[in-house]
């Protein structure tokens, strides 16, 4: 896919190189356009390292507005107050502008503001005019008293997304991830090592094939995009609790967190003292999984199953139990697997449903994430 990458002459101009890079990364093929502004921050060397191709920096007699204006999408990152503003009003008196004219209206459109806040306060008119024409943007992030370049995995999502098949259009996803964390008291309580690695790459993919998505999170220990709508919640039963309340507004649930198994029978109000014994006396959490059908029938549930140093025949067994019980499929896998326990990258997984069982090898959890979906999708069709 061709993405036409507009950079005018914000200073997060900077962060351009990096987002060139990553969108090569991702199979993007990537021509620059860039501002007299923009080349006095950055030079356009730069962009032809990070892209491999020659920067266009005027209009010549190789028409290069109408050359570039199919391109998949058009990328205009950093937008500054200029450059949106003269798109509102279709002036064209410099190269980006006359493209963005051109491709109005056939060609995606997709602008990144980046600027001071008041001037950004300033244009949001101009932005809202826009976003009616069908001129997608991407919120930049408030801080320090300005308008920020996005993180480049927030427009990268955004990106893919936009140019996605959208087989998930239309569905609404809701991700459990992470752990939960279960209080002994104030300071103290029982935790499991979930990462949430697994969860998050679920709803980035559910978010980039164009799902509505909702991720439910726990103790996480990896960063969650701004784009990736988020809930939190610490413990088994609050995450109980907040599933009970939404369900019945989804289609699809997966249910990848590691909730606890059990819970403090009480709390203490206080720091136990460390001088003294501690009997713990623990309680079974509630199983909700097994609730949600009688709440949404319609929903399509996919539960996860980890264990620990079992067989292959163990896995499939208890796996089935779930089946029985209350999911439509169920992702197992054994934790204590070298390369694929808590924190790992990568995993190996036994997608189970009524029908069959498939074995994934050691892949990365962005690629099972993806056979999730496929699988998810031939069972909606």
């Amino acid at each position: 896919m061709n993405i036409i990458l507009c950079i005018t002459g914000s200073v997060a101009a900077v962060e351009s190189i990096k987002l060139a890079r990553e969108l090569k990364r991702r199979g993007f093929d990537i021509k620059c356009f860039m501002s007299d502004s923009a080349c006095q921050i950055i030079h356009p060397y730069a962009m032809e390292f990070a892209t491999g191709e020659k920067v266009v920096l005027e209009i010549t007699g190789a028409i290069e507005h109408v050359k570039y204006a199919s391109a998949d999408l058009i990328l205009v990152a950093p937008a500054t107050a200029n450059v949106i503003s003269k798109f509102a009003f279709k002036i064209s008196d410099n190269p980006i502008n006359a493209l963005l004219i051109t491709a109005f209206g056939q060609t995606p459109i997709m602008m990144v503001p980046s600027m001071h806040d008041a001037m950004y306060q300033a244009v949001e008119e101009n932005i809202e005019k826009l976003e009616d024409e069908g001129i997608h943007f991407i919120a930049p992030r408030i801080e320090e008293s300005k308008a920020k370049f996005p993180y480049i995995e927030d427009i990268v999502l955004k990106v893919l997304r936009e140019t996605s098949s959208g087989d998930l259009k239309g569905k609404r996803v809701l991700i459990s991830a992470g752990g939960t964390y279960e209080a002994i008291d104030p300071v103290r309580g029982i935790a499991n090592r979930s990462s949430g690695k697994m969860g998050l790459e679920l709803a980035k993919e559910a978010y980039v094939r164009g799902a509505e998505v909702m991720l439910l999170a726990g103790e996480m220990k990896v960063n969650i995009p701004q784009v990736i709508k988020t809930i939190s919640a610490c413990s088994t039963g609050e995450m109980a609790a907040l599933i009970q309340d939404i369900i019945v507004d989804y289609d699809i649930f997966i249910s990848a967190a590691a909730v606890a198994d059990f819970t403090p029978v009480n709390f203490e109000e206080n720091k136990i003292s460390s001088s003294q014994n501690l009997l713990l006396n623990l309680k079974p959490t509630l199983k909700i999984i097994e609730k949600l059908k009688n709440i949404n029938p319609d929903i399509f549930l996919v539960g996860f199953k980890a264990e620990y140093a079992v067989s292959r025949e163990e896995l499939i067994e208890s796996s089935r139990l779930q089946l029985k019980k209350a999911t439509d499929m169920v992702v197992a896998n054994d934790v204590s697997l070298d390369g694929a326990g808590f924190g790992s990258e990568f995993n190996q997984v036994l997608l189970i449903d009524k029908e069959k069982v498939e074995e994934t090898p050691l892949i990365t959890k962005k690629e099972i994430s993806e056979i999730i979906f496929n699988k998810i999708l031939t069972k909606l069709k």
